[in-house]
């Protein structure tokens, strides 16, 4: 029995969901065991959510500008990206198959979309923006002071942090597990050391500014740019059009049908072997009754944990940003934005707050950088794993023998982008280019969802968000390209 699923792909076999239970080995699913087996997607992309548009961007829109009309931007991102994320991860508990690998299924076919989409991902974040901060405070905590702008040395820390990803994922017996453990330490040390901080040192005027500067619809504030407002956007949250490039590892946690099709193990794993197409369920009463358990595991993951978790990883930031710039009575650049908090502070609190900062800067760009690195290599290994009978026969079905080579590949280019510009400037480069994906994906996603056993398939409404995901994000995207090319469409 299968079940036909768009073009150029093979159809899906049709089988049982798996209870949550089987999946992960616990008799019962009560609260423990669902903060301690079945949310961890999330956590990986909220530790890429809270990086370079939470630490860089927000702080660096709000420093110069102010919340209002600011803030709302903010707000509006999250909230549709969330339901992105959920739209994305619908697919993927339906098939098994990773959004880049269900692309393929979209008229024309894979040959289009599966290339395009994976030269998209890695043209959007090879600039490296991401790791070029993680080690200028690096050298901030080596030094004692923020690097000069043109210093080379913080970009060699940059190359030693890609490093460590690499030995993060090597040393692993299943990657999508070793990085939710890793993102457990530092969100949580993030979200708490910036609470605390923030309790500590933020007046209570400069927080109802920041909460009320969310839900305060205004023009964006003169002289911001449409690239910086477009890349806070972008970057809010995750990636918006493109997020769908970290939805994969709902996969690998074997949500739903991901538990059929496998994953993808590290070196001193079993080297599991992931199925080149998915599986779906038949519409019966059991697999019903299956598929809302694993849909309401699948918002809980979502809303309970990474939007909250985005909205304050981005409040937060933003708030003591704001304070710093009114204790220095000066701006953040885009030079310095990277350390600047910190250097305020231990200007004012001494040089263990300084310090404090520095490492919470370290910890929140390098989350970021684990998994946005990791992220373009389980795109392409997966995309190239599921269209090339040929590399399946080279890698005897391990995906690792591809995996590990290609993140070696991809560490050397980009070692060496990220000499070429400020961090900050790569940054909103990335952020605006994941804008594209706006423009693409969401009718992508509409068309495949539509196409899911009747039980899986979104309500009339889910249509409508993705729609505004492409009008909003989609928006910002136009405007970079013509403020790139010569004059933006709009200005503030």
């Amino acid at each position: 029995m299968s079940h036909p699923l768009g073009v150029s792909r093979p159809d899906l076999e049709v089988t049982d969901l798996p209870t949550p239970e089987e999946v992960f080995k616990v008799s019962r699913i009560g609260p423990k065991e669902l903060f301690k087996h079945a949310v961890g997607p999330s956590l990986i992309a909220l530790g890429i959510s809270i990086g370079s548009g939470e630490w860089l961007l927000g702080p660096l829109s709000v420093g110069q500008y102010g919340f209002i009309g600011v803030g709302w931007v903010i707000l509006v991102s999250a909230l549709l990206q969330t339901f992105y994320n959920v739209e994305c991860s619908r697919y993927v508990i339906a098939t098994g198959e990773t959004p880049v690998v269900g692309w393929g299924r979209v008229p024309p076919g894979w040959p289009l979309w599966v290339p395009l989409s994976v030269l998209i991902v890695i043209f959007s974040f090879i600039a490296g923006g991401w790791a070029a901060s993680a080690g200028q405070g690096v050298f901030a905590l080596v030094h004692g002071e923020a690097p000069p702008a043109d210093a080379a040395e913080p970009r060699w820390y940059a190359v030693a942090l890609l490093a460590v990803v690499f030995v993060i994922t090597a040393s692993a017996r299943r990657i999508s597990r070793a990085l939710e453990l890793a993102n457990w330490v530092m969100v949580s040390a993030i979200l708490i050391a910036l609470l605390v901080t923030c309790v500590l040192v933020v007046p209570l005027s400069q927080w109802w500014e920041g909460i009320s500067g969310f839900v305060t619809p205004a023009a964006p504030p003169e002289g911001i740019t449409a690239t910086q407002l477009g890349g806070l956007a972008g970057f809010t949250a995750l990636a918006s059009g493109l997020n769908w490039y970290v939805m994969g590892h709902y996969r690998d946690k074997g949500y739903g049908m991901g538990h059929r099709v496998g994953y993808i193990s590290g070196l001193r794993g079993d080297g599991s072997t992931v199925r080149a197409s998915g599986v779906t369920f038949p519409d019966d009463e059991r697999n019903r009754g299956l598929w809302r358990r694993w849909y309401r595991l699948l918002m809980v993951d979502m809303w309970g944990v990474f939007f909250v978790g985005a909205i304050l990883g981005m409040l937060l930031p933003t708030i003591l940003m704001s304070h710093a710039v009114e204790m220095a009575g000066e701006q953040p650049t885009r030079a310095n934005v990277p350390t600047f908090v910190a250097s305020v502070l231990g200007a004012e609190y001494g040089p263990v707050v300084f310090y404090i900062g520095l490492v919470l800067g370290v910890l929140v760009l390098f989350s970021t950088q684990l998994g946005i690195f990791e992220a373009m290599v389980r795109v392409t290994t997966d995309a190239a794993n599921a269209t090339s009978p040929r590399l399946r026969r080279l890698i005897e079905g391990d995906p690792r023998r591809f995996y590990y080579p290609f993140m070696i590949v991809l560490l050397v280019l980009i070692s060496i982008i990220i000499f070429q510009s400020l961090p900050v400037g790569l940054v909103e480069w990335s952020a605006n280019m994941s804008n594209l994906g706006a423009l693409i994906y969401p009718f992508l996603l509409m068309y495949l969802n539509s196409k899911l056993p009747r039980p899986a398939r979104p309500r009339p409404w889910h249509y409508v968000i993705l729609v505004l995901n492409f009008l909003f994000f989609g928006f910002f995207f136009v405007n970079f390209i013509a403020d790139f090319i010569g004059d933006p469409l709009v200005t503030f």
